[in-house]
This record gives C-alpha cells, structure tokens and sequence, in this order.
C-alpha cells in the first residue's frame, strides 16, 4: 500500500508546482531569481492541498477497511473450507457417498459422420456398383465381445433369428483379442450385483470347462484368454447364434431413418446383410457413426490411454508371490503416478500393483525415463507363465485414427520389452523372465459414445439412480479419469434402456462402452461386466420389438424388463 501513497504524493507536488510556477509573477532582482507569489494565490493552494489530504486520507481509510473486511471474509472462508474438508474425509472413512462437485469442465466434442475431423486434400469417386446379399437376419449383432456375446446370446433366447459378426477370428473381444481377463475384478467383499446375467454365466461356464483362475486379493475370477475362445464356441452354437467371422462392417443401409442391414467387407469380397434389427457392439460406435448417428467424443489428450497386453513365461511363482506380501501395494499406491479421487474406503485394500519397481528402473538407468509402464499383474499359473500383464499405459492416441493405431500398436511393443528389462533387473520370480506372447491388439478405453434418449451422467452412477426403463443393474465400480470407487459397500446403479437408443436412427442399439454417457458416467459403463448388462438388454429389446411389431424405440419396455427376469437378471 506504500508504493501507492508515495505515488499519489509525487503526483500532488506535481500539480502544486505546475500551478505556482503558471499562477504566480517571475522577476529578476539582483542577478536572482525571485518568485512573487500573489496572496489569492497562496491562499487557493493552501486550500486545495488541504482538501486534497483530506481526501486521500478518507480513500486510504475506506481501502484500508475494505481490505480488513475482505482478510477476515477470506479467514472465514479458509475455516469453513477446512471443516467441509473435514467433514468430507469422515464420511470418505465412515465409507458414506457423497456428490463430488468436480473443478474439470468437460471439453467434449458433440460430432457426426460428416463432422470434419481430419483434412483430406484429394478425394477418389468410386463407381457405383450393385452389392451381393451375403445373408438375411432378424438381428444382426456386430461385434464379438462381452456385449456382442451377451446381445447375441438374449435375443437368441428371446426367440430372434440372431448372426454375430465379428473382424477378427475368434469371439471374445477385450477378453480373446487383447488379452484382458477379467470381465469383473473388482468384487471385494460387500459388492452386489446380478447373479443371473449372461456376464456371470460365461464366467460360470469358463470355470466349469477348466478355463479360469482366481484373481489375486478378491473373488473375481481371471479368465485364460486363449481357452475362453472355446468357451465363446460352445455358449453361442449351444444358443443357435449364426457365427460370422473375419469379417467388418465398412457401410450401412438405411430407409426412412431406418436401419435394414449394413455392408461388410471379407475375403469373399464386399457384401450386405440385411437384418430387421442391429445392435452396435464395436465398441467405438463404429455402426452408429456410419449411419450418422451424433456422438460425443473427448479430446485426444484427454482420452482414457490405451494398453498393450502381454504375458511372461519362466517366472518364478513362489519367488514373485512372496515379494508382493513383503512389498504389499495398495490402492492408495495408485496416487504414485497421477492424482485419484477415491471414496476412501479402497485406499487401504490390497492390488496387484507395480509402480515403484519401474520407477526405480529408470533411475538406475535400465529403462528410458520417458517409458510409461506402470500397471497390475493378475494371473500365474503354475507352469510359470504371467497373463494379462497390464504394464503398458499409452496416452494421447485415438482408438478412431488409422495412423495412432498404427503407432501405439508399434509403441506399445517396444515398450514391452522395457517393461520385461526392468521386471528381469528389479522383480524377484522375474530373473529369467521371456516375452510370451502380446494381444492381438491394442487394449482402447475411450472413443466415441452416442448421443441417445438418455445420456447417463457421473451423479448417476455415483448416487445409485433409479430407472422406470432399467435393463439390469451394475454395481459402483468406477475406474477412468483419475477416480477409483470400488463397490465395497453394497451400493449399485440402473443402467436405462434409454442410454441404447441414438436419437437419429430407429432399428438401431447400441451396446458396450460406447452407450450414452459423460466422462464419469462412462468410466463405469466401459467395464466389460457393464458391457455384458447392456448387451443383454439391447439383445432382448431387439427380439421383443420384433414379436410386438413395433421400432426399437417404440418397444413395451415392461415386455423387455420381464423377458429380462426370466432370463436371470436383476432389473432393481
């Protein structure tokens, strides 16, 4: 405040000489100078320097109170703020739920397939040409993961003509082809969720056929990536489901805003499929954005990372198992990389975490600093072989772009051999380590989610929303976007058929993590065993529309929840 008086001061004096040397009479007397100041003169700048400190004076008194008000305001606030903090961090430990007010705006893009996301200089005009009808379908589900399994396998059961289309050579997806084997693994003691959905039951059914192991500190089970080919097999031919493999969908048929069937390219050439239904389980809406659907889509170096996969051979079971009980990790560990939110109630539970050993790599200089491996471990078996090691964690690709495909695929393996370097030099059970196989491809979270009837938000699946058009429930499992919230506590939300429909195409559902939904809502909703409820209540409502002769969007929801029943699962 000083540096201001001393300003205002200056300027003062300015003006006061200003006006005596203008006002007042100069004479020379005996080689002087002499300033002859009149008395009206005097008086009027005596006059004006009084009220001129009156008035500065009366401006610093008011500042001066404004600020004390404003210091005490700002003490005030500082102490509420720590008693909410306070309060927030007993109900975190008393494991209550509380609506958190997230500081993190979203910058989500709202798009459609004409929406101009990349610069193409050069276009070709390709001639027209008619197109063979391949076959014909009263659901057609596109895309062999969890959802597109468990869609298939409920309309089959509902009593739906049912073919299941999938690119690559077997079913399975996030489980088979990029080797993620754990379709739920966060049932710590206290979850609930539905005992009777088709998620459950391929895990059953991998069980009974030899093709699971436990996962590590909870009663989640590992699938074997490669055997659950075989269990995908046997459930979808056991159903009736008509089995098309190696083949993509590239183009959709559409009449009157109506789905008909979609365009598939395959060794056997460019051919259709007409189908009364289709339900998108691609995963990256990839059916929805050829038919125009809207989207949302989050910014590139905002987007969830992608994973590359791999498994070790020649480890040492006990020799690494007792490390981990020496050096236990848990979630609170996860803090070492980025800032989490969690409820709390998680950061003591044990993980099958590594951070610190990679960490330590780097500054011994056995890995590059840059190298962003950091991860979970889960199964080995006793032939010494770790599966769906989780260690690889790219950032800033995008799932939809050709080119960071094609470059994460490539990072991502020579990370891997980064990560076996330092798992070798640092991990007891480790030493003589060897690469035994990757995923057949990336491991992608986060790409597009349609725009649809209704968009599931954050307070949804934190705060155990209800729905008058529930398709099944799914515990408060939350892992995306710095938040972990494991479902200790018995709490779960409704998943609405609503978040299936898109706004723009009838005939048309949408399945798996690419349903309508917010950052948050979609870091719950991307989890295969999510996947799996959705894909059961698309498969369902596609079959039930049919019997009733109605459009999708048209459908008796009550009709829908009761087939549901009776297939197991749990709508409330």
């Amino acid at each position: 405040m000083g540096k201001y008086k001393v300003a205002i001061n200056i300027l003062l004096l300015s003006v006061v000489c200003y006006y005596l040397l203008h006002a007042s009479s100069i004479i020379e007397y005996k080689n002087d100078i002499v300033i002859k100041i009149h008395v009206g003169t005097f008086t009027s700048i005596a006059l004006t320097i009084i009220i001129s400190l009156f008035f500065i004076k009366y401006i610093f008194l008011k500042y001066e109170s404004n600020n004390t008000n404003k210091i005490t305001e700002d003490i005030v606030e500082t102490k509420e703020k720590y008693v909410k903090r306070a309060e927030r961090m007993i109900d975190r430990w008393s494991g209550k739920q509380q609506q958190v007010d997230r500081k993190n705006p979203t910058n989500e893009m709202i798009l459609h397939r004409n929406s101009v996301d990349q610069d193409y200089s050069t276009f070709y005009n390709e001639t027209p040409k008619l197109t063979p009808i391949l076959t014909e379908c009263e659901v057609l589900v596109v895309g062999g993961g969890p959802s597109g399994i468990s869609a298939a396998l409920a309309a089959k059961r509902t009593g739906a003509d049912t073919i299941l289309l999938e690119k690559f050579g077997c079913f399975g997806g996030v489980i088979t082809t990029v080797g993620m084997e754990t379709i739920g693994w966060y049932r710590y003691e206290g979850t609930v969720e539905s005992q009777g959905g088709i998620g459950i039951e391929m895990e059953r059914i991998a069980a009974k056929m030899g093709g699971t192991i436990k996962w590590p500190y909870n009663d989640s089970e590992c699938l074997d990536a490669d055997y659950f080919k075989i269990v995908a097999d046997h459930l979808l031919t056991e159903a009736g489901v008509r089995p098309i493999l190696h083949c993509s969908a590239v183009e959709v048929m559409l009449e009157n805003n109506q789905i008909i069937g979609i365009i598939t390219e395959s060794k056997s050439g460019r051919l259709a499929i007409r189908a009364k239904r289709v339900i998108d389980c691609t995963g990256d809406a990839d059916i929805a954005y050829l038919a125009g659907c809207s989207y949302r889509k989050t910014p590139k170096d905002e987007m969830l990372g992608v994973s590359t996969i791999f498994s070790c051979s020649n480890i040492n079971k006990e020799r690494f198992l007792q490390y981990t009980e020496d050096n236990p990790a848990t979630y609170a560990d996860w803090s070492g990389l980025w800032t989490q939110e969690t409820s709390g109630k998680e950061d003591q539970l044990r993980t099958p975490y590594l951070d610190k050993e990679f960490q330590k790599a780097k500054d011994l200089g056995i890995i590059p600093k840059t190298s962003p491996i950091g991860g979970s471990w889960s199964s080995l078996t006793d032939a010494g072989e770790a599966t769906n090691l989780n260690l690889v964690y790219m950032t800033n690709y995008d799932c939809t772009n050709v080119m960071d495909l094609t470059k994460a695929e490539m990072e991502g393996r020579k990370e891997t051999l980064h990560a076996i370097l330092a798992l070798k030099h640092i991990v007891p059970g480790f030493e003589k380590a060897k690469l035994r196989n990757f995923g057949m491809t990336l491991g992608c979270r986060d790409s597009r989610k349609i725009i649809a009837r209704y968009n599931l938000t954050g307070d949804d699946v934190k705060n155990q929303a209800k729905f008058y058009d529930s398709v099944g429930i799914f515990p408060e499992f939350i892992d995306g976007y710095n938040i972990i919230i494991l479902p200790t506590s018995g709490r779960y939300f409704e998943v609405p058929y609503g978040c299936l429909l898109p706004l723009e195409i009838d005939n048309l559902l949408v399945a798996g993590r690419c349903v309508a939904g917010d950052k948050i809502s979609h870091a719950a909703m991307r989890n295969m065993a999510a996947c799996t409820v959705t894909g059961q209540g698309a498969g369902v409502a596609a079959a039930i529309s049919l019997r009733q002769g109605v459009t999708t969007s048209q459908v008796d929801i009550e009709l829908v929840q009761n087939e549901l029943i009776r297939q197991g699962v749990r709508i409330h």
